[in-house]
Protein backbone atom coordinates (compact mmCIF):
# COMPACT_ATOMS: atom_id res chain seq x y z
CA UNK A 1 0.00 0.00 0.00
CA UNK A 2 1.05 3.88 -1.18
CA UNK A 3 0.19 6.36 1.53
CA UNK A 4 0.90 10.14 -0.05
CA UNK A 5 0.80 12.99 2.14
CA UNK A 6 -0.66 16.08 0.99
CA UNK A 7 0.86 19.16 2.95
CA UNK A 8 0.39 22.99 2.91
CA UNK A 9 0.69 25.82 5.97
CA UNK A 10 -2.91 25.32 7.37
CA UNK A 11 -3.99 22.42 6.15
CA UNK A 12 -7.23 24.03 5.46
CA UNK A 13 -7.47 24.16 2.00
CA UNK A 14 -5.58 22.88 -1.00
CA UNK A 15 -4.50 19.58 0.69
CA UNK A 16 -7.56 18.53 1.70
CA UNK A 17 -8.59 19.05 -1.66
CA UNK A 18 -5.88 16.68 -2.91
CA UNK A 19 -6.39 14.01 -0.37
CA UNK A 20 -9.96 13.93 -1.20
CA UNK A 21 -9.88 13.83 -4.95
CA UNK A 22 -7.18 11.34 -4.13
CA UNK A 23 -9.16 9.16 -2.17
CA UNK A 24 -11.79 9.15 -4.95
CA UNK A 25 -9.56 8.09 -7.81
CA UNK A 26 -7.44 5.94 -6.50
CA UNK A 27 -7.49 2.18 -6.19
CA UNK A 28 -7.94 1.53 -2.31
CA UNK A 29 -5.72 -1.57 -2.58
CA UNK A 30 -3.08 0.23 -4.32
CA UNK A 31 -2.80 3.54 -2.51
CA UNK A 32 -4.48 6.33 -0.15
CA UNK A 33 -3.71 9.86 0.59
CA UNK A 34 -3.59 11.69 3.94
CA UNK A 35 -3.47 15.72 4.35
CA UNK A 36 -1.84 17.84 6.79
CA UNK A 37 -0.23 21.31 7.62
CA UNK A 38 2.43 22.44 9.45
CA UNK A 39 0.37 25.36 11.21
CA UNK A 40 -2.65 23.52 11.11
CA UNK A 41 -5.80 25.99 11.19
CA UNK A 42 -8.77 25.42 13.33
CA UNK A 43 -11.59 23.91 10.38
CA UNK A 44 -11.38 23.47 6.71
CA UNK A 45 -12.52 26.86 4.88
CA UNK A 46 -15.71 27.08 4.08
CA UNK A 47 -15.17 28.27 0.58
CA UNK A 48 -13.03 24.47 -0.01
CA UNK A 49 -16.03 22.57 1.67
CA UNK A 50 -18.56 24.43 -0.46
CA UNK A 51 -16.46 24.26 -3.47
CA UNK A 52 -16.01 20.31 -2.84
CA UNK A 53 -19.74 19.96 -2.86
CA UNK A 54 -20.65 20.94 -6.02
CA UNK A 55 -18.29 17.75 -6.91
CA UNK A 56 -19.86 15.29 -4.66
CA UNK A 57 -17.04 15.54 -2.33
CA UNK A 58 -17.87 16.13 1.61
CA UNK A 59 -15.75 17.73 3.52
CA UNK A 60 -17.83 18.95 6.64
CA UNK A 61 -15.76 16.44 8.61
CA UNK A 62 -12.58 16.90 7.75
CA UNK A 63 -10.31 18.34 10.41
CA UNK A 64 -6.57 19.81 9.63
CA UNK A 65 -4.27 17.96 11.81
CA UNK A 66 -0.06 18.25 12.22
CA UNK A 67 2.55 16.94 9.86
CA UNK A 68 4.26 14.34 12.18
CA UNK A 69 6.88 12.10 12.20
CA UNK A 70 4.16 9.88 12.96
CA UNK A 71 2.01 10.64 10.29
CA UNK A 72 4.44 10.32 7.65
CA UNK A 73 5.99 6.99 9.09
CA UNK A 74 5.33 4.88 6.34
CA UNK A 75 4.44 7.70 3.29
CA UNK A 76 6.30 6.84 0.16
CA UNK A 77 5.59 10.58 -1.17
CA UNK A 78 5.22 13.56 -0.07
CA UNK A 79 3.15 16.47 -1.62
CA UNK A 80 4.06 20.25 -0.98
CA UNK A 81 1.55 23.17 -2.26
CA UNK A 82 2.72 26.60 -2.21
CA UNK A 83 3.44 26.98 1.04
CA UNK A 84 7.60 28.14 0.31
CA UNK A 85 9.62 28.37 3.08
CA UNK A 86 7.27 26.57 5.42
CA UNK A 87 6.82 23.61 3.48
CA UNK A 88 8.00 20.16 5.32
CA UNK A 89 10.80 17.87 4.61
CA UNK A 90 10.69 14.91 5.49
CA UNK A 91 13.75 12.57 4.80
CA UNK A 92 13.34 9.64 2.72
CA UNK A 93 10.09 10.10 0.81
CA UNK A 94 9.68 11.14 -2.40
CA UNK A 95 8.83 14.40 -2.99
CA UNK A 96 6.73 16.72 -5.33
CA UNK A 97 6.06 20.34 -5.17
CA UNK A 98 2.64 21.93 -6.54
CA UNK A 99 2.79 25.89 -7.01
CA UNK A 100 -0.70 26.24 -6.20
CA UNK A 101 -2.79 29.44 -4.99
CA UNK A 102 -4.54 29.28 -1.50
CA UNK A 103 -8.22 29.31 -1.92
CA UNK A 104 -8.59 31.47 1.86
CA UNK A 105 -11.13 34.12 1.23
CA UNK A 106 -10.90 33.58 -2.59
CA UNK A 107 -14.11 34.01 -4.89
CA UNK A 108 -15.63 30.76 -5.69
CA UNK A 109 -15.39 31.20 -9.17
CA UNK A 110 -11.55 31.06 -8.29
CA UNK A 111 -11.89 28.51 -5.62
CA UNK A 112 -13.16 26.08 -8.62
CA UNK A 113 -10.60 27.15 -10.59
CA UNK A 114 -7.93 26.22 -7.92
CA UNK A 115 -10.55 22.59 -7.19
CA UNK A 116 -10.19 22.09 -11.32
CA UNK A 117 -6.29 22.07 -11.05
CA UNK A 118 -6.09 20.18 -7.52
CA UNK A 119 -7.86 17.42 -9.10
CA UNK A 120 -5.92 17.23 -12.61
CA UNK A 121 -2.87 16.99 -10.39
CA UNK A 122 -3.69 14.69 -8.47
CA UNK A 123 -5.46 12.10 -11.94
CA UNK A 124 -1.88 13.08 -13.30
CA UNK A 125 -0.20 11.44 -10.45
CA UNK A 126 -2.29 8.22 -9.81
CA UNK A 127 -2.15 7.53 -13.95
CA UNK A 128 1.38 8.04 -13.48
CA UNK A 129 1.86 5.45 -10.76
CA UNK A 130 -0.56 3.39 -11.76
CA UNK A 131 -2.36 3.41 -9.11
CA UNK A 132 -5.88 4.06 -11.18
CA UNK A 133 -9.57 2.24 -10.48
CA UNK A 134 -10.40 -0.96 -12.07
CA UNK A 135 -13.13 -0.45 -13.92
CA UNK A 136 -16.19 -2.71 -13.16
CA UNK A 137 -16.60 -5.08 -16.08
Amino acid sequence: MNTVIFACVHNAGRSQMAAAFFNALAAPDKARAVSAGTQPGERVHPEVQAAMAEVGIDLSGARPQRLTDELAQGAQWLITMGCGEACPHVPGLKRGDWPLEDPKGKPVERVREIREEVRARVASLIAREGWERELPA
